[in-house]
């Protein structure tokens, strides 16, 4: 294993290049999944590839696990600060495939549904299907993904040491610590993941390299 420093704005364009140069298979879309607690922000990272991928010819559609979250009824049945069910319970696995992943498998039709549900009010988003264009890449991002059987073309993981991940949660979600360090234990994401990027100083990542 090899780590080696790399700029944020070199990280992405490694990334478009890596996607890009995945193997069709016979797919018509590629599913790449940026994996990491909110302290990492997996969600402008998967923002950043827009662009470049838009620039090497694969559109790209953006969704957000966080919106597709099981109802408040069902994810807070164990109270609102439920480290084991926040692990889990609360991402609405089923919905994410049905809705998302699955149209997005060879012969689907690729009407993807951009989001489910607004965690903040827990109502339906009711916004309607995207058509992602043959040779599009849907960018997921969200926390905790790994280790779920979810069909995805190429994972990112961006890692925090339990010290860093503690100091950059803020106190009203450190209740979720107990969930990553089980996330850590059990599904060991930086092994799990195709490519991981420690984030410790967000402004100095480090690619972690496999030989």
């Amino acid at each position: 294993m090899q780590v080696r420093p790399i700029s944020p704005e070199r990280l992405t364009e490694l990334l478009a290049d890596r996607i890009t140069a995945l193997p069709d298979s016979g797919r018509r879309w590629l599913r790449v999944a940026v994996d990491g607690a909110a302290a990492t922000r997996p969600d402008l990272l998967a923002d950043a590839l827009v662009e470049p991928l838009r620039l090497r010819g694969r559109p790209a559609l953006r969704v957000s696990a966080r919106d597709f979250l099981r109802p408040a009824s069902v994810r807070l049945e164990y109270g609102r600060q439920d480290a084991d069910a926040f692990h889990d319970l609360w991402l609405d696995d089923n919905a994410l495939l049905r809705e998302v992943l699955d149209p997005l498998e060879p012969g689907g039709s690729g009407s993807v549904l951009p989001s489910l549900r607004d965690p903040s009010t827990d109502r339906s988003t009711r916004v309607p299907h995207a058509v992602l264009p043959p040779g599009g890449v849907l960018l997921l991002d969200g926390a905790l993904l790994l280790g779920r059987w979810l069909p995805l073309e190429l994972t990112v993981h961006l890692a925090l040491t339990p010290g860093a991940l503690a100091r950059r949660t803020p106190p009203e979600e450190q209740w979720t610590l107990p969930a990553f360090a089980r996330y850590e234990a059990e599904t060991a994401p930086a092994e799990a993941a195709d490519l991981t990027v420690r984030v410790d100083d967000p402004r100095h990542p480090a690619l972690v390299e496999r030989r």
